[in-house]
């Protein structure tokens, strides 16, 4: 701990291995309309009670101490599906008032997104990224469990209309489901002028059937689009970004068609560059995805006679106490000291 003992104010959430997050994620419900195999049982999960999943309120007071007191100077809403709170304008209109300058971005699987992207848009959201894994319909019922696709287009084309850019599209290829249709999700992808970013999947199933050798690679991936475009990466500075980007042509062409990433968290981990920090639906802070040890903010929030420099600090605490990198002390996911956390991702938030 930093002598004299922490001080957020002006050390912001700073952890022991000199990394500060000011990437701020908030979930706001677990619950998702989705059942995509690489997150949650067919049957879902038991959700949160809905006293249970921070107010609107307490959302917005949380993100207000991230950035005036903590440094936080980006913001995403994650969930489950973030859509399926039906205060999800006023969440963001809120935080807007606050602070006209802070990026607001959401994630999102899209469904519903065209009869609200306007209404987002007026109430301060700046982008999303819209997890969709595939453009063919048979992959994408036997991966979400709903004949949904044409619902998750809609919302793609109404979030794009409502000027959601740049618009990103996450991506997370199944071996023997999706991995094969990769090169047509791009291509699609580039046709209407959205970014793909290719995520490898983790260990984060509520099945917890994740193994690594089904886990379809960075560089599986490259390979699957270098037989149809040339990746170049590019010169651009990373930073804490997850995505390793490539400029995407046509072989043998020199036209830039734009640009695909790939997050490659299982075997080319960035973990030494992480500027996150996540609170789940009922206002836990979890240091890393990895976590298994969790703070509760909601208390204090709850508590009247809590003050933000309370709660600061305890957000602060929780921090300095991040783990180097997948919940212990190195990246790996079958190394000795690896413990799945309890949550799956929907519980998390992403």
């Amino acid at each position: 701990m930093p002598a004299g003992g922490l001080n957020p104010a002006a050390d912001g959430l700073l952890d022991r291995y000199g990394r500060r997050a000011t990437d701020l994620r908030i979930s706001l419900i677990d619950k998702c309309n989705l059942r995509c195999t690489y997150c949650m049982p067919e049957a879902g999960l038991p959700w949160l009670r809905r006293e249970q999943l921070l107010s609107a309120e307490e959302i917005r007071r949380l993100v207000r101490i991230g950035v005036e007191v903590l440094g936080v100077r980006e913001l995403r809403l994650t969930g489950g599906e973030p859509l399926v709170r039906k205060d999800l304008e006023e969440i963001i209109g809120g935080i807007r008032a606050d602070h006209p300058e802070l990026p607001i971005a959401l994630t999102t699987n899209a469904i519903g997104l065209e009869r609200r992207a306007e209404a987002l848009v007026a109430a301060g959201l700046d982008r999303v990224n819209i997890s969709l894994d595939t453009i063919h319909r048979e992959s994408f019922a036997e991966l979400t469990r709903r004949d949904s696709l044409d619902k998750v287009l809609r919302g793609v084309e109404g979030a794009a209309a409502a000027g959601l850019t740049p618009l990103k599209i996450n991506a997370v290829l199944m071996r023997g489901l999706n991995d094969q249709g990769a090169a047509d999700l791009l291509a699609w992808s580039l046709q209407h002028g959205y970014e793909l970013r290719f995520i490898e999947q983790m260990p984060l199933d509520a099945d917890q059937q994740w193994k690594r050798e089904a886990t379809v690679t960075a560089a599986e991936v490259r390979q699957l689009l270098s037989d149809h475009y040339e990746l170049t990466p590019t010169d651009e500075d990373r930073g804490s970004a997850p995505a390793e980007r490539f400029d995407v042509r046509r072989r043998g062409e020199q036209a830039v068609l734009g640009r695909v990433g790939i997050i490659a968290s299982v075997t080319e981990p960035f973990c030494s560059a992480c500027t996150r920090t996540r609170v789940t639906a009922e206002g836990r802070v979890m240091s890393c995805l990895f976590s298994t040890e969790e703070t509760d903010l909601s208390a204090l929030l709850r508590d009247e006679s809590a003050t933000d420099a309370d709660i600061a600090h305890r957000w602060a605490e929780a921090m300095w106490v991040k783990p180097a990198a997948h919940g212990t002390d190195r990246p790996g996911f079958e190394l000795p000291g690896f413990t799945r956390p309890q949550r799956s991702m929907s519980a998390i938030g992403g």
